[in-house]
């Protein structure tokens, strides 16, 4: 177990471009909102995202806790640790793939998380170095699938699940972003990226459609301006969807045995 956390929950997309880190904050936000103690480690070293959207200002690093560990940053309510607040945000983070994992591992270890009930973590994109060192080095308690309803995000977002399943990881659902887009002037609705795809997947992999979010332009401009939508607008109809997502994520790991698995394939 990694001390001072109860449940550790992927949150990961198979690609890029749907919406996945948008999804983890508000997600993790909504958590809090239930009662919570929650943690957010933005696991995407190559383009860490996640100060933007908590509103945690450029330069702001973290304090030691003792001599190998650093205090997570608070924002919102929220316990935060990311690359972003080691290093200069126009700085590239040139490494390959274990440098990458063995950052990853240091945010994730040495970090002094708190009483987390919940920590939530925005999986970089794809199936690589990052998501199996998660699976491989880490209790997780189970893993939520972001996708849009487009047939191209479906594929990948396969691979996510089963990915996650090939080491053991439940697979507690699938959020399904940009669903409709709603029109700012008239309200009007349509299903740019098709439609039915989070619940086919869902059908397919025996697993839940956990909630259906709006391709909305206020969610992007709630985001960007360090405060998400269940922060910005916590009556409005996005935030209680993340609630009742967040509800969603903690029943199915109280389902889940008290006890999950640490894979490991070996040395």
């Amino acid at each position: 177990m990694i001390e001072g956390v109860k449940h550790i929950v992927a949150v990961a997309s198979g690609k890029g471009g749907v919406g996945k880190s948008t999804v983890t904050v508000n997600l993790a936000l909504a958590m809090a909102a239930e009662g919570y103690r929650v943690g957010l480690l933005d696991a995407d070293i190559y383009g860490p995202s996640q100060a933007q959207m908590l509103g945690i200002a450029p330069g702001v690093r973290p304090q030691p806790a003792g001599e190998n560990a650093f205090k997570p940053l608070e924002a919102h309510g929220l316990q935060a640790m990311s690359m972003a607040f080691m290093v200069d945000v126009d700085e590239p983070m040139v490494w390959r793939g274990p440098m990458v994992a063995g950052a990853f591992q240091q945010l994730l270890n040495q970090t002094a998380w708190k009483d987390l009930d919940y920590l939530f973590v925005d999986m970089p994109p794809g199936t690589g170095d990052v998501q199996l060192t998660l699976a491989q080095k880490v209790p997780v308690s189970g893993a939520v699938i972001v996708t849009t309803p487009q047939d191209i995000a479906l594929l990948d977002a396969k691979k996510g699940i089963e990915m996650f399943r090939k080491v053991n990881v439940p697979v507690l659902g699938v959020v399904e972003n940009m669903s409709q887009h709603v029109c700012s002037q008239c309200g009007h609705q349509e299903p740019i990226f098709g439609s039915g795809g989070g619940e086919r997947i869902a059908e397919q992999y025996q697993t839940r459609l956990l909630g259906q979010l709006p391709l909305d332009g206020t969610i992007r401009e709630q985001v960007d301006g360090g405060k998400p939508s269940v922060i910005a607008d916590p009556e409005g109809n996005v935030a209680q969807t993340f609630r009742q997502v967040a509800r969603s994520v903690a029943e199915g790991i109280d389902a889940q045995s008290d006890e999950s698995p640490t894979i490991s394939f070996g040395e």
